[in-house]
């Protein structure tokens, strides 16, 4: 059962570090084509062992440079793609993402016209299903479906509550409901994404997750 403490804790959780990983990289979530692509670009970036606000500053100049959806991904040449992830800071892995992005747009052209709400149909709304085959995408895998369906909820609810493990941890860390319907309690759907978002925050940075503790303590 949720207690007071729990639901304040919370509380102070979506007013200081509820703020999603599409938010920081300037992508408003929407069921429309262009921001579940740009969420999908996203999700691969976050995906690798680098650092979230290196990810979001790598999505922004590749939407900058014009890659905002799969066809303008697809037709930029492999070094436009590079150098915008350069001036994202995003070197380590730049060169096998760039190609991953290639390869992923031409594939959701040619699977899904363009259109991750078509991959959303053939899984017929099924969640277990669409992350199958977001994994398909190059670069995706078992996390990058998960950071996009984390943050999709909002838009695609047969996926909600969805806090994956990631966001499990951070509830553990903040002495949370480790359930995802027991932390769905704690908050309303629209902030399902929020919520998610800073539990996978408090996972990983202890100084969230103390943050948090000090403000429930003086209150």
């Amino acid at each position: 059962m949720a207690t007071k403490a729990d639901r304040e804790k919370v509380e102070v959780l979506l007013a200081s570090h509820g703020r999603t990983y599409a938010e920081d990289a300037g992508v408003r979530v929407r069921n429309t084509p262009q921001p579940l692509y740009q969420l999908l670009v996203l999700a691969h970036l976050l995906s690798a062992r680098i650092k979230a606000s290196v990810a979001g500053d790598a999505a922004r100049a590749l939407f900058a440079a014009g890659m905002r959806d799969p066809r303008h991904m697809a037709d930029a040449t492999w070094q436009q793609r590079v150098d915008a992830l350069g001036e994202g800071h995003y070197r380590r892995y730049d060169e096998r993402t760039a190609t991953q992005l290639g390869d992923g747009a031409e594939l959701l052209l040619e699977q899904y016209g363009g259109d991750l709400r078509n991959l959303r149909d053939r899984a017929g709304e099924d969640v277990e299903e669409e992350k199958r085959l977001l994994r398909e995408m190059p670069g995706v895998g078992p996390v990058g479906a998960d950071i996009f369906l984390r943050e999709a909820q909002g838009v695609w609810p047969e996926a909600a509550p969805y806090f994956d493990g990631k966001a499990v941890q951070g509830a553990t860390r903040l002495g949370l409901p480790e359930s995802p319907r027991a932390l769905a309690r704690l908050a309303d759907p629209e902030d399902y994404p929020a919520l998610a978002a800073g539990l996978v925050r408090s996972a990983l940075d202890q100084h969230v997750a103390d943050d948090i503790a000090e403000h429930v303590a003086a209150h």
